[in-house]
């Protein structure tokens, strides 16, 4: 909550506000966020103007991440620019607007919660990576890409084709197909 008491209403008048917050809850997505107690950077300037007050400003925190594509934990950061508007009671705005679609101020005070859970909401990705060049899983067994030996792969026998190399003894080993038992057998 920010006091407004100070700001005044007469338009023009601002002041700024650097402060540190700690977040009450989890922000973000399901597979990235800002965490429950981290510390949340506000950088913000308030200005007084004819229907309300303008917030505009800078707000960083530290987010922690499951990748979406190798599952593997990661930090990182985000870093979002606010401007927004929050209306006086009993101004134009307020009255020409429904409850949701635009922020009050309240007793003299503004509650930037809504604010930030929102821009940060829209400022995360929805399948956060832990790089960019992330190779994922394979889909055969699992292991990370990443971590694999170098041509790491599996050589699988179409199921269609199972039916007939059974019938001629070919195994799933790469070595053994059918073409060099055909061979071997002439």
């Amino acid at each position: 909550m920010l006091d407004t008491v100070k700001l005044g209403r007469r338009p023009g008048s601002m002041r700024t506000v650097e402060r540190v917050v700690t977040a009450p809850r989890r922000i973000g997505l399901d597979m990235i966020a800002i965490e429950e107690g981290s510390e949340i950077d506000l950088d913000l300037r308030l200005e007084a103007v004819s229907e309300g007050v303008l917030v505009t400003g800078s707000v960083s925190a530290d987010t922690v991440g499951e990748c979406s594509r190798c599952l593997e934990p990661f930090s990182g950061s985000v870093d979002l620019s606010l401007t927004e508007l929050f209306a006086y009671p009993d101004s134009a705005t307020e009255e020409t607007t429904d409850e949701d679609e635009i922020y009050r101020v309240e007793d003299d005070e503004i509650d930037l919660e809504p604010v930030i859970i929102d821009a940060v909401g829209l400022a995360l990705p929805l399948q956060p990576l832990c790089s960019d060049d992330c190779q994922g899983l394979c889909p055969e067994c699992g292991v990370r890409l990443a971590i694999a030996e170098s041509g790491h792969g599996h050589d699988i026998l179409d199921p269609r084709w199972a039916g007939l190399a059974a019938k001629f003894g070919v195994e799933s080993d790469p070595s053994k197909n059918l073409v060099n038992n055909e061979a071997e057998e002439k």
